[in-house]
């Protein structure tokens, strides 16, 4: 009998099973960031040419169109810091802050959490569900049709819903002109505005960070005796505070470059106490006859915003180190 030979395990050739085993770079992978160009020209040309045409501009005098432009150095800066409009409009940011960031804020973290407490696991999630899109709904109107409904509320005479409700009240003719009279009911409007649009933002988000709360933290917190506001501070508010950086980030945001509100209610009056960094920079840019200073306006809020931006993420990066 002729024995059969051994089975040998044959080696592969270098440069052929082995190089197909090992993942190796190919040339032909760098094409896919020819993908990735349009995206990136875009990006360039709609936020970073502009931003850079905008700082440049800030430097010079320029009234518009086929004007020639002029050096101007840091004068239409040193003339920013002593403009009394700029800084009345850079005070009403305070209030604008106010409406659409500490009050939604506040207002969204009770909402959400009285909702998922209380009315969700008394009540049901469906009714949780429905109130939670009813909060969001001003989020989804226009703009301007909240503005217009409330400018159709505010009135001024007795045309007003709001002075004919008050009316109906009182027992007396109620004429206030909202919007018109004085600057304190003027920014209270527009106030009143932006919370109303702002509010259903947190509360969703808010809401969606209390998904991942084990809802037997709450029933054993319960049990143990704990209130509703004892629950809210020991459970619901160590929770979802990388959510309330995330809100209160980009509502600053929002806040320090808020225009539409003030654009369509006010127009930036009574006599320009209502106005807005932005807002001015709009009316220094259609109606002003230096483009240059207006340029510098907006320069002022786009260096405002990352810096707000820049101290808002380190502090949430130190309470994150300080959590873990």
């Amino acid at each position: 009998m002729t024995s059969t030979p051994p089975l040998t395990r044959k080696r592969p050739r270098a440069g052929t099973d082995e190089q197909a085993r090992i993942p190796q770079r190919d040339a032909n992978k760098r094409g896919y960031w020819l993908y990735l160009i349009p995206g990136a020209l875009l990006v360039g040309l709609v936020i970073f040419y502009p931003i850079v045409r905008n700082v440049r501009l800030s430097f010079f005098h320029w009234r518009g169109g086929r004007a020639e432009e002029h050096f101007a150095g840091l004068e239409n800066w040193i003339a920013l810091f002593s403009d009394t409009e700029f800084l009345q409009s850079f005070k009403n940011i305070v209030l604008v802050i106010i409406a659409m960031v500490i009050v939604p804020t506040l207002l969204g973290l009770v909402i959400a959490a009285l909702l998922f407490d209380v009315v969700g696991r008394r009540f049901g999630a469906k009714l949780s569900s429905f109130l939670r899109a009813t909060y969001y709904l001003p989020q989804i109107l226009p703009i301007a049709v909240a503005g217009v409904m409330f400018s159709w509320i505010l009135k001024p005479n007795s045309d007003g819903v709001l002075n004919q409700f008050l009316s109906a009240i009182t027992g007396s003719t109620v004429e206030v002109n909202w919007l018109g009279g004085q600057y304190s009911t003027a920014m209270a409007s527009v106030m009143v505005l932006m919370i109303w649009i702002q509010i259903g933002y947190p509360v969703v988000i808010f809401m969606a960070a209390l998904q991942r709360v084990d809802p037997q933290l709450y029933e054993a917190a319960e049990l143990d005796g704990a209130n509703w506001f004892q629950r809210f501070r020991a459970i619901t508010l160590p929770m979802i505070r990388p959510e309330v950086f995330v809100v209160a980030l980009t509502t600053t945001i929002a806040a320090l470059k808020v225009f539409a509100p003030v654009f369509i209610l006010t127009q930036g009056g009574p006599s320009k106490s209502t106005y807005v960094p932005s807002f001015y920079a709009y009316q220094e840019f259609i109606k002003g006859t230096d483009k240059g200073y207006a340029a510098t306006i907006a320069s002022a809020i786009t260096i405002l915003v990352v810096i707000v931006a820049i101290i808002f993420i380190r502090v949430q990066t130190r309470a994150e180190r300080k959590d873990a």
